[in-house]
């Protein structure tokens, strides 16, 4: 016992003796790092008062220092800036699900206003905007050299009216002008469909609606399908998905895994790092799953979509999402006005940063790009000729039970129904052929493919990864 407690004393003499020997540096280093800032605070000032007294009209001093405030922290990163009181209402109305303007939602670029994504069923979308896209000027008058949210105020006008604005798009030799008419913009959070026997869950943004709607519209599709059983597997289409609320993409995440982790984030220091794991239960009910991404997928449904692959809980699908993966935290600073600020990084359960990354999906498929004169010439140049056995003059007949050619038909017009699909949305009729293909093998989540067995890798059955 007398060593140890030794070895004890020993321990805090030492930490003390050399606590003395660097304490002094540090502390000259914080006491010059000090006088460093408050001369920078004293040039601030200086050119404050100058600005009031000699610039060519009196200014706003309101103004000003909101200018100020925004400039330093749009310094930092993007995503960071100061909300006005307007600025800080028009957030809160976003998050509950209706507000006014375009339907896009963009970010800034070396000084160019980028769309993240179109949001569905908005002017913006039904004018063919398109995530990457970069808007120039509006109504004619540029926006470079303006910060994000003078852009957005120009893009802003009363319900009903039109606006012009300018796109610069990667493929396209010339900017292009698209005109459309503001409009108050309802977001619909999630919309079901059913192909063949695939759940189509489009989810268009995470807001305080967004998991109660998704699991009422879950169920009420299944229902429609003839129940569970019926149901070949889910597809979870978050193109375009610009993303929200932190929370709601934890409860998309964890409505479809029974356990581990799902995102955890990395401040600074320890105090601003945080992990969120699931709770048993799946919605899906272990059934087949494909998540749907695209550039403009950013954001909570990269985090939706790293936790469902990590976990191998479903199949990624489409293209590289937009790599938004850092945290911000919206701070109150006035009763009416905050800061949001960058205070953490996005991390999914197998470690990787989304940041600037963003997600690989598994399976890479692209959009086709439309080509109207192409599609004139194949058109011209198409044949409906086609040959079979069944069309062979005295080819022998097939007696079938009426079950069974009614099985057939069935099958028969759900592939007619995708080929068509192909037509309208090629990546999401690609989705449904893979839950069709996983349906045939008996496919539930939680299975481990032979060749992946721990067994055979030496590996633990929870491992995740991309491969």
């Amino acid at each position: 016992m007398r060593h140890y407690l030794i070895a004890g004393i020993g321990g805090v003499l030492a930490g003390a003796l050399v606590t003395t020997h660097i304490a002094g540096p540090l502390v000259a280093q914080e006491a010059e790092r000090n006088v460093s800032v408050y001369e920078q605070l004293e040039l601030f000032g200086n050119v404050f008062e100058r600005i009031r007294n000699d610039y060519v009209e009196v200014p706003d001093d309101k103004a000003l220092i909101e200018a100020a405030i925004n400039g330093m922290l749009t310094s930092l990163d993007p995503h960071s800036g100061f909300l006005s009181a307007d600025a800080y209402s028009e957030m809160r109305t976003q998050t509950r699900g209706s507000f006014g303007g375009l339907g896009i939602e963009v970010s800034q670029e070396e000084g160019m206003v980028r769309v993240v994504s179109p949001i569905d069923d908005t002017p913006a979308a039904q004018a063919g905007v398109q995530a990457g896209d970069f808007i120039t000027h509006v109504n004619g008058e540029s926006l470079l050299g303006l910060t994000l949210d003078q852009a957005v105020d120009m893009m802003r006008g009363p319900v009903g009216s039109e606006i012009t604005i300018t796109i610069l798009r990667q493929g396209e030799p010339e900017p292009f002008d698209l005109t459309m008419t503001r409009d108050t913009i309802r977001l619909t959070v999630v919309r079901t469909r059913i192909e063949g026997n695939a759940v189509i869950l489009r989810v268009s943004t995470f807001n305080d609606e967004t998991y109660d709607t998704l699991r009422a519209e879950l169920e009420k599709a299944v229902e429609e399908a003839g129940g569970i059983d019926r149901v070949t597997g889910f597809v979870l289409d978050l193109r375009n998905n610009p993303g929200g609320l932190l929370n709601q993409a934890i409860s998309v995440a964890d409505a479809f895994l029974d356990a581990g982790e799902i995102v955890s984030t990395r401040g600074r220091d320890a105090s601003q790092s945080e992990r969120w794991n699931a709770e048993p239960g799946d919605l899906a009910q272990g059934k087949p799953m494909v998540v749907l991404i695209n550039g403009g997928s950013a954001s909570a449904s990269e985090i939706v979509t790293g936790a469902l692959q990590d976990h191998r809980r479903a199949i990624v699908v489409g293209e590289k999402s937009f790599g938004k993966g850092s945290v911000q935290t919206v701070m109150p600073v006035t009763a009416d006005s905050a800061i949001r600020l960058t205070t953490a990084r996005y991390y999914t359960p197998s470690g990787r940063s989304i940041q600037a990354m963003g997600i690989q999906p598994d399976i890479l498929v692209a959009q086709p790009r439309r080509n109207p004169h192409v599609e004139d010439e194949e058109a011209r140049s198409s044949s409906n000729f086609s040959r079979s056995e069944a069309e062979l003059r005295g080819a022998l007949g097939n007696e079938i039970s009426d079950d069974q050619r009614e099985l057939i038909e069935r099958e028969a017009a759900e592939l007619a129904a995708t080929a068509a699909l192909r037509e309208e949305d090629y990546q999401l009729a690609y989705a449904v052929d893979i839950l069709k293909g996983l349906a045939a093998m008996n496919f539930r989540a939680g299975q481990v493919p032979a060749a992946e067995t721990p067994a055979a890798t030496g590996e633990g059955a929870g491992s995740s990864g991309n491969g």
